[in-house]
């Protein structure tokens, strides 16, 4: 599905045999695409806010993102991440190959 949504910025700050990890900034209402993790993932919100995730089957939650308050996912996650806030948001991902 193609949005008019501005897209979130991906930096990726180390890509090594055992992780990747990458800095993702989001505008107001700006999103990733759609998406499958490929593998388990750690996200260590760099600022307070919240994040829209937009799920498989049409389902839409609205999460907390607390600076400085780390979690965890499981490979398999799919979903489109947006920023539903008025202020930039950004989060660092790591994910553990």
């Amino acid at each position: 599905m193609t949005t008019t949504r501005p897209q979130a910025v991906p930096t990726k700050l180390l890509d090594n045999e055992r992780v990747v990890t990458t800095r993702w900034d989001f505008a107001p209402g700006a999103e990733t695409g759609w998406h499958r993790h490929g593998h388990d993932y750690v996200v260590l919100p760099v600022t307070d806010g919240a994040l829209k995730l937009e799920e498989p089957g049409g389902t839409e939650r609205v999460v907390p993102l607390v600076k400085d308050v780390p979690y965890y996912r499981g490979e398999g996650v799919e979903h489109n991440v947006i920023n539903p806030t008025d202020h930039h948001v950004a989060f660092i991902e790591v994910e553990i190959k």
